[in-house]
Order: structure tokens, then sequence, then C-alpha cells
């Protein structure tokens, strides 16, 4: 397998870490290119682009998005994947005009042996593209020209997939072919001459994650982006306070802290006693969250937390941060229990030394 200087990959963590340690230098971070070829990581505000910002802090992760892929891509192609190999490629194809309402991630995994590329497309505009299968051609094509100019051939499959937040129905087909109107008796003559090409789709405002999803954090995650976009945020929150209950249920506190943040960015109407209502019944994780709920309900810290300045949430960033610089390096990741004991300053600190290790090392990358 041969890959150039950008895409450079080595085997299991250190591959993973080699791809992505340009993507999370923080929380909820948007990769904004100058180009599509000269891309520069920034910090997103989730209070500006909220739906963005939980996609790509959700799904930048190589274990979320491997959770979606494996339950929505094909069966063979998930039985033949080596999930462990699955690493997130930097950079963007989507213009920078057109990222309000589109965002996407690429990702490299190895199938049977060879690699493959996974191509994440997420629209969160409130219509329906009807060019959308000519666009993500686009997009692959600039992929596979990318990958071309550093590694010549043979290419590897780009298998594309768009993610519809809603909340309008998705009725554009995927099939390429599909954008043209071919004379009847030509048809048949004129297809081969057509590129092949179809993109894969979930179109959320048609799913019900609740009942379709199996792992726990993928389901929260889906069923949140759900009715965030229909602006049923108060519908989640009952629904996470039952789900919660459920025995066997296991979701990680940073998720669940990333997913509080995106509620209350998502509708920042929402009165924070439902927040705290919400909490009422969880056993798992009770204790940070309920923290974070009662410092949130403070007189006046909904405009503060409007404008991102929020104690609880700045403590959920800071803790989040530090893990994931933690595991970029390769070291021991800070138990649930013991980074919850850390005061803000303490995690600041934690992260000033990690943040200072990774540029040292990563400086000349």
């Amino acid at each position: 397998m041969r890959l150039g200087s950008e895409w450079q990959m080595e085997d299991g963590e250190a591959r993973a870490q080699r791809v992505t340690h340009r993507v999370w230098r923080s929380f909820a971070i948007c990769i904004l290119p100058d180009s599509h070829h000269d891309a520069r990581v920034e910090d997103i505000d989730l209070s500006t682009h909220p739906n963005d910002g939980y996609f790509k802090a959700v799904f930048s992760d190589p274990k979320h998005a491997a959770l979606f892929f494996q339950s929505h891509l094909p069966r063979d192609i998930v039985e033949h994947a080596e999930w462990a190999t699955l690493a997130l490629v930097p950079g963007s194809f989507v213009k920078q005009s057109l990222q309000q309402a589109h965002s996407d991630l690429l990702f490299t995994v190895t199938v049977s042996g060879r690699e493959t590329l996974l191509y994440l497309l997420f629209e969160h505009q409130t219509t329906v593209d009807p060019t959308m299968p000519l666009r993500v051609l686009g997009y692959v094509l600039e992929i596979l020209q990318t990958y071309h100019k550093q590694n010549g051939l043979p290419l590897p499959p780009v298998l594309p997939f768009v993610l519809h937040q809603g909340p309008e129905r998705w009725t554009v087909s995927p099939e390429f072919s599909d954008l043209f109107d071919l004379p009847t008796d030509l048809a048949a003559a004129l297809l081969p001459y057509l590129p092949k090409f179809r993109h894969a789709l979930l179109d959320l405002s048609q799913s019900d994650p609740a009942r379709d999803e199996t792992h726990d954090e993928l389901r929260l995650v889906m069923q949140l982006m759900k009715l965030a976009r229909t602006k049923d945020v108060a519908g989640f929150l009952k629904w996470f306070n039952t789900e919660a209950q459920r025995r066997g249920w296991q979701v990680s506190q940073s998720l669940i802290l990333l997913s509080y943040t995106y509620v209350l960015h998502a509708d920042t109407a929402i009165d924070l006693d439902q927040i705290a209502r919400s909490l009422e019944h969880t056993t798992q994780h009770k204790e940070p969250i309920m923290s974070l709920a009662q410092r949130l309900k403070a007189e006046g810290r909904l405009e503060a937390l409007i404008e991102g300045r929020s104690e609880g949430i700045l403590l959920g960033v800071a803790r989040t941060k530090v893990q994931m610089l933690e595991r970029m390096l390769q070291q021991p990741v800070t138990s649930e229990e013991a980074i919850a004991a850390l005061s803000l300053v303490e995690l600041e600190q934690r992260f000033i030394e990690l943040d200072a290790e990774y540029a040292e090392r990563f400086k000349s990358r």
C-alpha cells in the first residue's frame, strides 16, 4: 500500500494518532480550508454553528465514526473492514462558502487488506439539494485526484455517505444517472457512457434512532441530531431521562456533556429547569451532570452560556480537551472519576502541559 506524505499512515493506534493530531486540538473543532489542499484547523463556536460543531466533535472521533459506518454501510463491507485501522484524514472538500449548510469528514480504513476511503457528508440545510449526486461526485473526484497526485495508481475506492439531518424529507435520488433526462429510445445506448455512481444516504427525518440504533452512544447522538433539527429539544430531554434508566445503558461522561452543550446551543430558549428535570432519574454519571445543571440554573447564566462562558460547560470542555490530548499523545487517559475531581484551574494547567508536549512533538509535521 503506497501512501503520500500527507496521508502517510501507520498501523493501529500510531496510525490513528498520525492522521488525527491536526484535528483534535480542542473541543468541537472544525476544519476550515483556505483551499481544498491547504487546510487549517480552527476552533468552532457551538453557539454560532451548533449543528456543524456537534457533528464534527462527535464523528471526528474514530470510535463514533466506526459505530456509524458499522450501522449503516452494507453488511459485506462492514464484515471485511478492519475497524481498528479507521483513521481521520485531515482536510475538507466543501467550499468555505457552503460550510454553514454542509460539513464533511474523510476517513481511511483497511478493507480486505486494501485501503478504502469513507467520505461522510453532513447536510444540515433546511431544503434538499437536487444536485447532491453531482456535488458528491465532484468531492469524490477531488479526493481521488489528490490521492493520485501523492500516490499514483491504483486508486482506492471512495465510499460517499450523505447524512441528512432534516427537517425536510430527502426526495432526491442518490443515483447520478437519475440527473439525466435521456431519450427513451437511446437510453440503453447512452448509459454506458455516463458515470455509474451513487452515494449512500441516511435521512434522519425518516429514521427512528431510538428504535433502529443498537449502540447506546450512537443512539443518543442520532436521536439528539434528529430532534434538535425539528426543534424538539424538550422531547430529547424527556427521552434521555427515560433512556438513561435503561439497564446496561453505557454512555461516556464526555459525550453527555458535549450533547448537553449542543442541546443548549441548539435551543437557546430551553428552560434550565427542564435540563435539571431530565437528570432526575439518571443513575450513571449523575453527579457530574447534576453539577452542570446546578451551575446552569444560576441567575443570568443562560446569557453566559450562549456566549460560551458557562463554568459548567468550560469544565466539560477542559475535561474533553485533556483526555483527547492524552489519547493523541498515547499517554494513560485520566479516568472519568479522577478527571471529574479536578478544578478548572487544574484542568487548564494539565492542558497547557499536554499542549506544550503536543507542539514539541508535531511542530515539524
